[in-house]
């Protein structure tokens, strides 16, 4: 038998099982993996991108889950080729974190908080190589240089809750090449991370396969992301595998409607679209999909129009300090009625403690907010209940900011009935159905519980329950973040829509610039709680100011 690739795929097809019927989550795929190549796997939420990585390892949970038919075919050193799906569990551990390694999507929930990081690391050295203890904290100490993280030794002591998300992201790197392995699977290794720690972790592993001859199994959802970084690319949709191609040929020529579509939804840094196009579009037409653009005219007298009318909202040298700890330092700015103001920075920049003392959620230290002409810092809680119709908030996670145990229609109409909009709850429930349908959900929604949807759904949710009040000002804290890109241009072009039907102003956060540079008319850069840089979205980009800014736009292009 002739076996030139390190790992190969052949006919793989996976189900689970739910209500008695088995759902094919991947559909017939084959594919291989070459010695020292990076090969990506692209695809949204629920391509099968993941569960086929898992079924490499061995880690698909049967029941539910069972794999119907295929081989992974492993060429493992000197003992030949090893069909992972046919050994035995005792030989399956021996390839785990020994010659397979991965590197999993959320560091937090990968490493356990009741361990310190040396301790997590040594582990897998210990059972694999037989290391002593002494032996063990030498070699992490060396791996947890080589992946660079600051002050090792410290490191090799803290718990997992006392790094930041890149650097226990380090810490997972070192745990998954601490044995050397011939194959590294990273599982969305960057989703959570910001623009400038995502390309320093993409950087690093590049690097570490250089040095270490290591093949790399990268998935993500992120067509964009592997441009520089992968050697070939399979690109997932619905369980099947529909294209695949060196990176140069996917990119410049994708033959699929789907990679078009993925590739496309992406906002452009180089022009300025009015919408972004979606995959359906594409998978619907089979065709390229034309894209009304923004001129600068256009945007210029839109801009003329916007900044000569009186501030919604006017920040006066705003500050909030938790203990000695200075979150947020003398930030001002104005936002004008029907802006969406754009802010912009690395994690614990102080982007989120802005918005939340802004809503006053969080007291501020000092300073003065005025809404409309009113210093909200000043407000009794009565006045302050009564101002949060006009001046709403949509977080991040839309699962954690919706009550599991409330329907969707139930969570949009309460705030109706705190806020005593509408006569009665069969007018506040039309209006429900209304919202809904706004958002481009369906009126069998209403009765239907958070867990019953999608990611991009439960959004759309929040997004409802902001609009019930009729507010004026929407803060949207990184609330395409967790999203697919695909749905996440739905989203962005939802909120748009939503600005010019209900004449909203937006203050809108995140630390993906491509997003921020889409929605903005104008933005702030922060970085350690003070505002950096301020001024219009396109003038930003093309000629920042600040030596910060110009390292966040280096990171993204």
């Amino acid at each position: 038998m002739t076996f030139n690739p390190l790992l190969e795929v052949r006919d793989l097809s996976i189900g689970f099982t739910a209500d008695n019927q088995e759902l094919m989550v991947v559909d017939h795929i084959s594919f291989q993996l070459k010695e020292a190549e990076t090969l990506a796997v692209v695809g949204e939420s629920g391509s099968g991108k993941t569960v086929t990585a898992l079924a490499i390892l061995r880690l698909i949970p049967t029941p539910p889950g069972r794999i119907s038919s295929g081989e992974i075919l492993f060429r493992n050193g000197n003992s030949g080729v090893t069909d992972i799906l046919r050994i035995g569990e005792g030989e399956v551990q021996k390839l785990r974190g020994f010659r397979i390694s991965m590197i999993f999507q959320e560091p937090m929930t990968s490493l356990n908080p009741v361990f310190t990081c040396g301790d997590q690391v040594t582990e897998s050295l210990r059972i694999h190589l037989g290391f002593t203890k002494k032996q063990s904290r030498e070699k992490v100490l060396d791996l947890f240089s080589e992946v660079k993280l600051p002050r090792p030794e410290a490191v090799f002591n803290n718990y997992p809750h006392q790094l930041s998300g890149g650097q226990k992201q380090r810490v997972m790197i070192a745990m998954a090449i601490a044995c050397n392995p011939a194959i590294l699977i990273a599982d969305e290794p960057t989703t959570a991370l910001d623009v400038t720690v995502q390309k320093t972790i993409l950087e690093l592993l590049k690097n570490l396969q250089s040095t270490r001859k290591m093949s790399i199994l990268f998935i993500t959802h992120d067509l964009g992301l592997v441009a520089g970084f992968a050697d070939r690319v399979l690109v997932m949709h619905g369980g099947k595998l529909v294209e695949q191609g060196n990176v140069t040929d996917i990119f410049q020529s994708p033959q699929h409607a789907y990679t078009r579509g993925l590739l496309a939804c992406r906002p452009p840094l180089d022009s300025r679209p009015s919408r972004l196009p979606t995959i359906e579009k594409y998978l619907n037409d089979n065709r390229e999909v034309a894209v009304p653009i923004v001129t600068p005219d256009e945007r210029k007298s839109e801009h003329e129009r916007l900044f000569a009318q009186k501030p919604i909202l006017l920040i006066e040298k705003l500050s909030k300090h938790f203990g000695s700890f200075p979150a947020l330092e003398k930030a001002s700015f104005n936002v004008y009625p029907g802006e969406t103001l754009g802010i912009v920075g690395e994690s614990g920049s102080g982007k989120t403690t802005l918005a939340r003392v802004v809503l006053e959620l969080l007291p501020a230290s000092e300073g003065k907010v005025f809404y409309r002409d009113c210093d909200i810092t000043r407000l009794t809680s009565h006045k302050l209940k009564a101002l949060r119709k006009d001046l709403q908030i949509i977080f991040q996670d839309p699962y954690s900011s919706l009550n599991p145990r409330i329907s969707a229609g139930s969570a949009i109409l309460e705030p109706m009935k705190v806020h005593k909009l509408h006569r009665n709850d069969t007018t506040r429930k039309e209006r429900v159905m209304e919202l809904l349908q706004k958002v481009g959900l369906k009126p069998e929604h209403f009765s239907r519980y958070p867990h019953e949807f999608s990611g991009g759904q439960r959004q759309r949710i929040c997004i409802a329950r902001a609009l019930a009040v009729e507010p004026r000002l929407i803060i949207c804290d990184e609330s395409v973040s967790a999203l697919d890109v695909s749905i996440q241009a739905q989203v962005l072009n939802l909120l748009n829509d939503l600005k010019k039907d209900y004449g909203l102003t937006y203050i809108f956060i995140s630390h993906d610039l491509s997003v921020v540079k889409f929605m903005s008319d104008r933005l702030i850069v922060m970085k350690n709680g003070k505002i950096e840089e301020i001024g219009e979205a396109d003038q930003v980009y093309a000629n920042p100011q600040s030596e910060y800014t110009r390292a966040l736009l280096e990171a993204v292009r």
